[in-house]
């Protein structure tokens, strides 16, 4: 038996204003409901430009509570929509405690779950761990209308751990949301190298795992507001794997751009069938994963 869901991503370039932006993602959003997407994914911290590039204390006002002004806009559109809408906020917990959330919307407009990203990097261009506490949540899937969504963010891509456990707890796809790109002095030889490890990465989870993944990337030059560096330029290439790693869609790497795909999450079964990589895991051999290094 097929269940099959229409599956639209946003893949968005940002500018200074977000308001301007925030408008934009509306009139996106609203183009994939009007072509039938059933669930709609947003890339990661799509109110505003990418913040990380520079370690500012003032940028910290563009975060919010949750709920709170984005959730209720976000949520009053899914609800007129009739959608699941995955989206990417900057989360004041508490003050001097901040998080990179993810806040799943259900059709009703309620939020039907968040995840707080786990894994926080701190390279050049990239300086999160100074404004994101790293999520304590774990991994669990949100249960939704249209399935159970095993939402992560961006730096948790490269961690097959992370997508086992939520594939463990009975996720139906994986869903990343990110903000990944070149900075310019790199070689093209290194930066193709780089962007297809990115992509082969989250192949592989779809592989692994069994599942469809969903990646949705920003796109677009943004400067670096110090001039220490040539500033990011977001390498897009948003796509949909299947189970088997298979491209159901993918989109360019210079344009924005909507995408819309077919989605059977029923074929996930036939392909574990097939390749029962669950079955075959040594569990009684792998304790030396919660350990940071075997000498």
């Amino acid at each position: 038996m097929s269940k099959t869901i229409k599956v639209g991503l946003v893949q968005q370039s940002n500018q200074a204003k977000v308001e301007a932006n925030i408008e934009k993602l509306i009139q996106n959003i609203e183009s994939c409901a009007r072509e039938g997407a059933q669930l709609v994914v947003l890339q990661e911290l799509h109110n505003s430009l990418y913040f990380c590039q520079t370690e500012d204390t003032d940028v910290f006002d563009l975060a919010e509570t949750i709920p709170g002004p984005s959730t209720e806009r976000f949520g009053e559109l899914a609800r007129r929509l009739g959608i699941v809408l995955v989206t990417s906020l900057f989360e004041r917990r508490a003050p001097g405690i901040y998080h990179n959330t993810a806040v799943v919307f259900e059709k009703d407009g309620s939020i039907a779950g968040k995840y707080r990203k786990m894994h926080i990097p701190d390279d050049p261009a990239y300086y999160e761990k100074f404004y994101f506490t790293p999520g304590d949540m774990g991994f669990k899937p949100i249960d939704t209308s249209v399935g159970r969504l095993g939402v992560l963010v961006c730096w948790d891509q490269w961690y097959p751990e992370a997508a086992r456990l939520m594939a463990m707890a009975g996720a139906d796809m994986l869903i990343y949301p990110t903000a990944i790109g070149w900075e310019s002095s790199d070689a093209d030889d290194e930066k193709q190298r780089q962007k297809d490890a990115w992509v082969i990465s989250q192949r592989g989870h779809a592989v692994a795992n069994g599942l469809p993944v969903i990646s949705v990337n920003r796109v677009g030059h943004e400067p670096d507001p110090s001039g220490q560096t040539n500033g990011i330029q977001f390498w897009g290439n948003s796509f949909v794997a299947g189970p088997q790693g298979e491209f159901l869609t993918q989109a360019g790497n210079q344009e924005e751009q909507n995408l819309l795909v077919d989605v059977d999450l029923a074929r996930s079964e036939n392909v574990r069938r097939i390749w029962p990589f669950f079955r075959d895991r040594r569990i009684d051999a792998f304790s030396g994963l919660t350990q940071r290094f075997l000498d």
